[in-house]
C-alpha cells in the first residue's frame, strides 16, 4: 500500500485528468467533502471503502496502479500486468465470488511466476474472505 503523501499525489492525478474539483470528485465518488479533504490534506488515511468508491466510480482507475505502483493509468486493457495471469482464473467461472474456489483453481492460480501467499476477495457490503495457501 501507498503511503499518505504518495496516495493523495495519486489522488491529484486523478483529478486531474477527469479534471474535477475535490467537491464534485467526493460528490461523484458519494463521500463527505470533508473527508475527500482531510485525506488531501494528510490529516486522515483512506479506508477500504473509499479506494472501493474510488473504484466503481472510475472504472478507468487501475487498483494496482493506484494501490501497489504498478500497471498505468488509465487502465490499459492491452497491456499485460503481472496479474493478468491471476485475473483470467478469477474471472473464468461465472460468478467466482459468489462461491468458494476449489482446490484446482487455487493450484491453477499459484502456478504463477511469483508464489501467492494470500488471496482475499473484497465484496461490495464492506467485507472481505481471505484465503492462505497451505505451505
Amino acid at each position: 500500500m501507498l503511503n499518505t503523501a504518495d496516495f493523495v499525489q495519486k489522488l491529484e492525478i486523478i483529478l486531474d485528468y477527469y479534471q474535477l474539483n475535490a467537491s464534485t470528485f467526493a460528490d461523484k465518488i458519494g463521500v463527505q467533502r470533508s473527508s475527500l479533504s482531510h485525506l488531501l490534506s494528510g490529516r486522515n488515511k483512506p479506508s477500504l471503502e473509499f479506494v472501493v468508491k474510488i473504484s466503481e466510480a472510475f472504472p478507468e482507475v487501475d487498483l494496482y496502479w493506484f494501490l501497489l505502483n504498478k500497471g498505468s493509468f488509465p487502465k490499459n486493457n492491452n497491456a499485460s500486468t503481472e496479474n493478468s495471469e491471476v485475473e483470467k482464473e478469477l474471472t473464468t467461472t461465472e460468478n467466482p465470488l459468489k462461491q468458494r474456489p476449489d482446490t484446482k483453481t487455487i493450484e491453477k492460480i499459484t502456478n504463477v511466476e511469483s508464489e501467492i501467499e494470500k488471496i482475499v476477495f473484497f465484496f461490495k457490503d464492506g467485507t472481505f474472505k481471505s484465503y492462505t495457501t497451505n505451505e
